[in-house]
C-alpha cells in the first residue's frame, strides 16, 4: 500500500482549522483501503500577541471581523459548514482568547509519543475549545486533556511549569512563515505539494490519490 505524509500547520482556535479536520479524516476513511496517510500537526498561532492569560474572545474577534454583526454572520457560516461534518460549534460558549503556546507544546510532546496519541490530544483540543468552550491556555485543562489521550499528567505538568520546547514551537512557526504560510490550515503532502484552506472531502480525496499514482510510477520506472 502506498503511503503519503500529510504535515498540516494549523491552530487549534481556528475555526477553518477544525473544519479542515474533519474532512481531512473523512477524505482518509475513503481512502483507507488504497491509500495510508501518515498526519503530523504543525503549529501556528493566529494571535501571538494574546497574554498568557488571554484576552476576552467576544471583544476580540468582533473587533478583528469588523463588528459583532459581521462576526455572527461568519458564525452561522461556521455552524452550517461544521453541521455537514458532525461538528458542534457552539461560539457563544467561548468566553476566553487563548495563548495557544502551550497547547502546541502539548501537541508536540504528544506527537513524541506516536501519531496516535497526537491526534487524540488535537481532537480533544478543538472539541474542548469550539464545543465545550474551555480555555485551552489554562495549563489545569491542558494536563487533563494529556490525561484523558493516556499522556503522564505530571510529566506534563512539570513541563508546562517551564520553557521545555518554547523555542522549537515558535521555530517551527518561522519555518512555515519563511514557506510562505500566512493562513492556515495548510496542507503539504509527501514534502511537496501544498494545500491551503479547509478543501472539500473530494478535493483532498483527488490529491491522495494522484500522489499515490504518482509514486507508483516513480517506483515502476524504477523496477
Amino acid at each position: 500500500m502506498t503511503r503519503i505524509t500529510v504535515d498540516i500547520v494549523s491552530d487549534v482556535v481556528c475555526p477553518w482549522c477544525y473544519l479542515g479536520k474533519a474532512r481531512l479524516d473523512l477524505a482518509i476513511a475513503e481512502v483507507q483501503d488504497e491509500i495510508g496517510i501518515d498526519v503530523n500537526w504543525r503549529p501556528f498561532r493566529l494571535n501571538p500577541d494574546y497574554p498568557p492569560e488571554g484576552v476576552d474572545h467576544q471583544v476580540e474577534l468582533a473587533k478583528k471581523l469588523g463588528g459583532k454583526e459581521n462576526m455572527d454572520r461568519a458564525h452561522e457560516q461556521m455552524k452550517a459548514l461544521g453541521r455537514d461534518v458532525g461538528i458542534a460549534f457552539d461560539f457563544a460558549g467561548i468566553k476566553v482568547g487563548p495563548n495557544t503556546l502551550d497547547a502546541h507544546r502539548l501537541i508536540h510532546w504528544a506527537g513524541l509519543e506516536g501519531r496516535e496519541r497526537q491526534a487524540e490530544v488535537v481532537a480533544a483540543l478543538f472539541k474542548a475549545n469550539f464545543e465545550e468552550g474551555r480555555n485551552v491556555g489554562d495549563p489545569a485543562i491542558l494536563i487533563e486533556i494529556a490525561e484523558s489521550a493516556g499522556m503522564d499528567g505530571a510529566v506534563v505538568a512539570r513541563l508546562l511549569a517551564g520553557d521545555a520546547d518554547k523555542d522549537h514551537v515558535l521555530s517551527e512557526i518561522s519555518a512555515a512563515q519563511r514557506m510562505g504560510v500566512s493562513g492556515v490550515p495548510f496542507f503539504i503532502l509527501d514534502q511537496q505539494y501544498a494545500v491551503s484552506g479547509a478543501q472539500p472531502v473530494e478535493v483532498l480525496v483527488s490529491a491522495f490519490r494522484e500522489l499515490a499514482q504518482e509514486k507508483l510510477q516513480a517506483l515502476n520506472k524504477l523496477n
